[in-house]
């Protein structure tokens, strides 16, 4: 496995496509099927569509955010707590090149946060191949994820959180919805957001026809979060497998020494202010909150930002975020030599 800030820049050439990140029209069916109860099934049931296969995720939306990451100290729309708040704002992206943490995984939120494919498969069972299970599997640092549909009873509270968590699932029509606890702590974000190891994990997994995957997920966490955390994502069938079979990650030296943990102190983070920099966005929005996650939040920013409109600059001066803006011309080509007359 390689360094996890490489393979997020070479994902940027291997995909393509639509992202959805908000589906209004689908939000009142999920939450609904969010809140119901997960019921223990009875022997194995039938599934009622076929979600096997390899799943793309494209990227003409959202390509910032899935690729080179988001803007650092931009939780915006996050429902983050105070203590949330305070350890986004402690983060440092050096503490990846740690040694303890190179082969360090994502759990499974990164599924729909990161920037990669996926591929589902049924897991049989029985003499009449009843699906006791789903399997989904991405990238290999993400853990892997089965969905029991066999009705199994919840681990006991003291057990070991495995890398590929726990989850079950049940019908709800053609929705497929998976209840998954025991996570690993993990990045909500990956700029320094962080879910605690008592977060879970609702996800919704609905067909759109035969050719495209809606695939929302609820996170909701008691430590760091106060409201559910919603995010969208929309995937096209793939003729091409997604490959899942990764040889072993092996620990290399990425710049942080052994013994050294990169963090910052309160107040002290140099990359707290950013939003405001590059997008005019004011400290209050980008340390994010509940409130920050509705419509309604941008008429409180209005006033102020129509107020310093006139002293913004007009052109995106770093180049790191003016990447996906407009190409500059290139440089003209060097004078063509002149040719040697053969006359005299």
């Amino acid at each position: 496995m390689a360094g996890k800030q490489s393979r997020f820049l070479s994902a940027h050439f291997a995909m393509r496509g639509t992202i959805v990140r908000g589906m209004p029209c689908a939000m009142a069916v999920v939450l609904a099927a969010a809140a119901l109860p997960v019921r223990a099934q009875v022997g194995i049931a039938a599934s009622p569509v076929d979600l096997s296969g390899s799943w793309v995720s494209p990227l003409t939306q959202d390509a910032l955010e899935r690729v080179p990451g988001p803007v650092p100290g931009d939780w915006t729309g996050m429902p983050l707590n105070a203590g949330g708040q305070a350890l986004a704002q402690s983060y440092d992206a050096a503490m990846l090149a740690e040694p303890e943490r190179v082969c360090q995984f994502y759990n499974q939120w990164h599924y729909i946060d990161g920037a990669f494919s996926l591929r589902i498969w049924p897991i049989v069972t029985g003499p009449t191949d009843g699906i006791r299970a789903w399997r989904v599997e991405s990238i290999e640092d993400v853990g892997g994820m089965t969905i029991w549909m066999d009705g199994r009873p919840q681990p006991s509270k003291y057990a070991r959180h495995e890398l590929g968590a726990f989850s079950t699932g049940h019908w709800v029509g053609n929705m497929l919805v998976a209840y998954t606890t025991d996570m690993k702590p993990s990045e909500m974000r990956r700029n320094g957001a962080i879910m605690s190891d008592e977060a879970t994990l609702t996800t919704n997994f609905m067909p759109q026809g035969d050719n495209m995957l809606t695939v929302v997920m609820v996170l909701q966490d008691p430590i760091y979060l106060t409201q559910p955390y919603i995010y969208v994502r929309s995937y096209n069938k793939s003729i091409r497998p997604v490959p899942t079979n990764w040889g072993p990650c092996i620990v290399n030296d990425e710049g942080t020494p052994e013994g050294v943990v990169p963090f910052y102190l309160p107040g002290k983070n140099p990359i707290i202010g950013q939003m405001m920099h590059f997008y005019h966005i004011p400290d209050y929005a980008a340390d994010g909150g509940a409130d920050t996650m509705y419509p309604q939040f941008r008429d409180r920013l209005k006033d102020q930002f129509l107020k310093l409109y006139p002293t913004f600059p007009k052109q995106c001066t770093d180049a790191q975020y003016c990447a996906y803006g407009p190409t500059p011309p290139s440089p003209p080509p060097p004078p063509r030599p002149q040719a040697k007359s053969t006359t005299e």
